[in-house]
């Protein structure tokens, strides 16, 4: 064989080998894509699969438990149980499907103050159906007795009132809601409202402010006191939760509440309210004391029926005669007009007021109007 001919040769090999490699790179990418295929309908199917257990799972928990069984169910809702703590029992006792569901669908709902007490509800109800006898208050007895709340009221005061009208020890309300490790269960079950602001040493009571103005009922003749607290905790997070988008930046939750204590004892019409209240932010602005006679009879711990000058000296984080700015805590709780009209002031150019005995509320732009004016409506000798 010539030289010619072993070249020709190695060069039908090289061709040979070249076309060899090159079915063999397209089996490949013919298995590539084999494989991409079989694995997009895979994925595809696991999708499909996935979606339709999820619209299942969702629409079986949002249906009736059972559409035939017209059969009662005495259910019992503890005051002060938290939304996911009705969710719970709701799905413990078969009147829904699913707790976690229903938790979003009140949620999606806006449905809020749901009332404690013994319903009659059937696993044929729908959750509107549910959601609407808790919100309603349709329930099996009549509430053993209801205990009113005014606002402006201390705790010490309010623990009186339970004492008359709940049968509780005063003292033992008192010790109870002074209890540190009992608040800082508190604070972690009502983060919305309570903070470790309220455990500041100087604070006289913790929850001094925090239990609110309302009428409650109850079902049943002795109440315990962490029962009663928490309900009371729970309207005033129901009702301040409501306000979070108006709070300033730059305002906690604590302070907000201080000052409508201190707007609630200042005044009496929702007018009074929001001008006392730009009074109020008037001072702050300027660094000025907010100089307000219902924190020094706080600090005194007792009823003044007249302010003396003698009072204005005592040495306390409540007294507004003698700190700049608020008071270290609130001084009373409040109703839901005094939050508002500390979210939306008056805008005024006034920077005194006088609360005069008679209730009349004088306001001046200058000292020296103020100053007549408590000569004229004040007796501080």
């Amino acid at each position: 064989m010539t030289s010619s001919d072993e070249n020709n040769g190695k060069k039908n090999k090289k061709r040979l080998s070249l076309k060899d490699r090159l079915y063999q790179r397209s089996d490949e990418a013919r298995i590539v894509r084999r494989i991409v295929a079989v694995a997009l309908i895979v994925i595809t199917i696991l999708i499909a699969i996935g979606a339709n257990y999820g619209y299942s799972y969702i629409k079986t928990a949002l249906e009736p438990v059972n559409k035939e069984d017209d059969s009662t169910i005495s259910v019992e809702i503890p005051m002060g149980s938290s939304s996911s703590q009705i969710a719970s029992i709701l799905e413990e006792n078969g009147i829904i499907n699913n707790s976690i569901v229903y938790r979003f669908y009140i949620k999606f709902k806006n449905a809020t103050e749901f009332q404690a007490g013994e319903y009659q509800l059937s696993p044929s109800m729908t959750l509107q159906e549910v959601t609407d006898s808790l919100q309603t208050g349709k329930i099996l007895k009549e509430p053993v007795f209801s205990v009113t709340i005014p606002e402006g009221k201390t705790i010490e005061e309010i623990a009186g009132i339970y004492a008359e009208k709940a049968n509780v020890d005063k003292d033992e309300f008192i010790e109870t809601v002074e209890n540190k490790e009992y608040i800082e269960e508190l604070i972690a079950a009502y983060p919305t409202i309570l903070s470790e602001e309220v455990l500041d040493p100087e604070i006289k009571t913790p929850l001094e402010g925090y239990l609110f103005a309302a009428t409650y009922q109850f079902y049943e003749e002795n109440p315990s006191i962490k029962s009663i607290v928490n309900s009371m905790l729970q309207k005033t997070e129901d009702v301040v939760t409501q306000y979070l988008g108006s709070v300033k930046e730059d305002w906690t939750i604590h302070e907000v509440i201080t000052m409508a204590s201190l707007v609630e004892k200042e005044a009496r019409t929702e007018e009074e309210r929001k001008v006392i209240a730009g009074v109020f932010y008037n001072r702050l602005a300027e660094d000025m004391m907010l100089q307000t006679d219902p924190t020094v009879a706080y600090a005194q711990g007792e009823h003044l029926e007249r302010t003396l000058y003698e009072h204005l000296e005592i040495d306390s984080p409540y007294n507004t005669y003698q700190i700049v700015g608020l008071p270290i805590g609130p001084i009373s709780n409040f109703g839901e007009n005094s939050l508002v009209a500390v979210l939306e002031p008056e805008e005024t150019e006034y920077m005194y007021f006088v609360a005069a005995p008679d209730g009349e509320i004088y306001y001046s732009s200058t000292y020296d109007e103020h100053q007549r004016l408590i000569d004229e409506h004040l007796d501080r000798d």
